[in-house]
């Protein structure tokens, strides 16, 4: 049995993303399994697909949502469909001068209007911001005036997504961690 995902230790019985340390056991493994294949499962079919009673289900779904295990649940929109067609991924590089207050960087990137996800990154770059966007104008505009006109970032380097396949949720695997 492994403690949970979600990062390393950062020494305070915490990941550094959040999540508490937990054990996950082979129950909350399958739960995981069902949950990332759809989270709309109810409570009842989850637990008779776990092999489980619904109390119990319940109970071991709200302790791997309390300690972060599960983050949420989520619809996936379709971008273009919400009228956002525009997708692209940017590149971006701090300042030194601006790694003193790197913390609050994410945060501040996840704000803006349009982005979907930030992901802060070892290498060569520091972020990598996912946006959706109305029109190319749009991006432009979102990469000058948020990224470019600011002190903080150095560089910005921006591809565009011409498509997005999701991976399958069995790709989790939770079970053979």
């Amino acid at each position: 049995m492994a403690g949970v995902a979600g990062g390393p230790s950062n020494g305070s019985g915490t990941s550094a993303t959040g999540s508490r340390a937990i054990t996950l056991d082979d129950i909350d493994r399958r739960l995981l399994d069902v949950l990332a294949d759809d989270a709309r499962v109810p409570n009842n079919v989850l637990a008779e697909r776990v092999g489980i009673a619904p109390s119990t289900c319940s109970l071991r779904l709200r302790r791997l949502v309390s300690s972060g295990v599960v983050r949420g649940f989520h619809a996936d929109l379709d971008p273009a469909a919400v009228g956002r067609p525009i997708q692209a991924m940017i590149a971006v590089r701090l300042q030194p001068a601006a790694r003193a207050d790197i913390g609050s960087v994410a945060p501040r990137l996840a704000a803006l209007p349009g982005v979907l996800n930030v992901f802060f990154l070892a290498g060569d770059d520091d972020f990598l911001i996912q946006v959706a966007l109305p029109s190319p104008d749009a991006l432009r505009a979102f990469v000058i005036d948020h990224l470019s006109a600011s002190r903080e970032f150095t560089s910005t380097e921006t591809s565009l997504v011409f498509e997005h396949v999701r991976g399958s949720a069995s790709t989790w695997d939770v079970r053979s961690v």
